[in-house]
């Protein structure tokens, strides 16, 4: 299987040369555009769109073409459509991945195709040592669970139930949020792990009021928020007195106006609000809605957008030479403004290093919105920055 890989991928690398001579960049998307994630592949191709709508679609002279392919969230989806991409259509770049399992099962194909692959969604801390020709403008969950553990121990929490979902990210979220939690001296009553794929919360949220936390730590993936605030709220969790915290995933701006009152007060910690106070936010949220029927954007529309400028970026650097390593070099290190604020690419591990912020859902103008008050500045993803 490697052998024929390898040769099919040669066989690509070839050809990529022969388009790139013709003047097109050609852009592999690899999301999840139908099922359970189909939310995230919506907002990360219309930002993606959105950017090239704004910057042009013509790059150091070279056309940016757009292909788009939908893995469904599915990792064996994700690995074949990512062959395709390389061999018949000759890809000078990927973007995508929705969840952590599709990043992983393309981290090989990269490698072997020396194609750099931009994680513009998952989040699980690994994935870029994977592959060396992997890099990130999403988040990892440590960046964010790490940081709201310490804010709810000094904050008065002191007892918690973690709920997270059972996979990767989960995992990294639930081991990042604890460790932090009880260095600030509280107490992990239960940690619960979740199904991932058709979750029913109910039965999990009912162990967690059973246990009398302060709150309740939460972890599920973009798309999936809505459902878990709507059975906390009619396990009567909210009032038992019981908090929410966790990671932004779970008051993702795209779904958060349907949560109702309820949530008000609930505080995350993440590295993107649509109520971000910059004036380069406000006009990209005000282009965004614009752009597709006023869907507010969200955290993983901000993945896609700085995806497409670390790409355009790069192009300009190499004067639209699109040999893989030579991108690679050109994107590593990178500092931009994003809507979401400062962020670069670490020069070591290609990953994000962004400003998280801590926020609390409130009502502004008749419309939820995760209110940002306290920034931490330039955090690298935790696990690395510890090794």
């Amino acid at each position: 299987m490697l052998t024929r890989l390898a040769a099919g991928v040669a066989f690509g690398l070839l050809a990529v040369g022969a388009a790139s001579a013709q003047g097109v960049v050609k852009i592999g998307v690899i999301e999840a555009m139908t099922g359970q994630q189909q939310s995230t592949g919506v907002q990360t191709l219309a930002a993606m769109r959105l950017y090239m709508q704004q910057h042009g679609d013509t790059v150091a002279g070279k056309k940016i073409e757009l292909i788009v392919k939908d893995d469904g969230a599915v990792a064996d989806n994700a690995k074949r459509l990512a062959q395709e991409l390389i061999v018949r259509d000759k890809v000078n770049v990927l973007i995508g991945f929705a969840v952590t399992p599709t990043a992983l099962a393309v981290a090989p194909l990269a490698t072997e195709a020396k194609i750099p692959t931009i994680v513009a969604n998952a989040g699980t801390s690994i994935i870029t040592e994977r592959s060396p020709y992997i890099l990130r403008t999403s988040f990892t969950l440590p960046q964010s669970s790490e940081i709201i553990g310490e804010w709810a121990a000094k904050n008065g929490v002191k007892k918690v139930v973690t709920i997270v979902s059972d996979y990767a990210p989960g995992i990294d979220a639930e081991k990042s949020f604890t460790a932090a939690f009880t260095k600030g001296g509280g107490q992990v009553a239960e940690a619960l792990k979740v199904p991932l794929a058709a979750p029913d919360f109910a039965p999990f949220l009912q162990r967690a009021r059973d246990a009398s936390p302060d709150a309740v730590f939460v972890f599920v993936p973009s798309g999936q928020g809505a459902t878990f605030v709507k059975q906390f709220i009619e396990r009567g969790l909210d009032k038992a007195g019981i908090k929410i915290i966790g990671t932004g995933d779970v008051t993702d701006d795209d779904l958060l106006n349907g949560m109702g009152d309820q949530v008000i007060g609930t505080v995350t910690a993440h590295m993107y609000s649509a109520d971000h106070p910059s004036e380069l936010n406000k006009k990209y949220v005000e282009a965004f809605k614009k752009a597709n029927n006023g869907l507010r954007p969200n955290f993983m529309s901000v993945g896609g957008y700085d995806a497409m400028h670390l790409v355009y970026e790069a192009l300009k650097k190499t004067n639209g030479d699109t040999n893989g390593d030579k991108l690679l070099a050109a994107m590593k290190g990178m500092a931009w403004e994003s809507p979401r604020g400062p962020i670069s690419i670490d020069p070591e591990t290609r990953d994000i290093v962004q400003n998280i912020y801590v926020r609390k859902v409130e009502k502004k103008n008749g419309e939820l919105y995760n209110v940002e008050f306290e920034t931490f500045k330039d955090v690298k993803d935790p696990g690395k920055a510890k090794k």
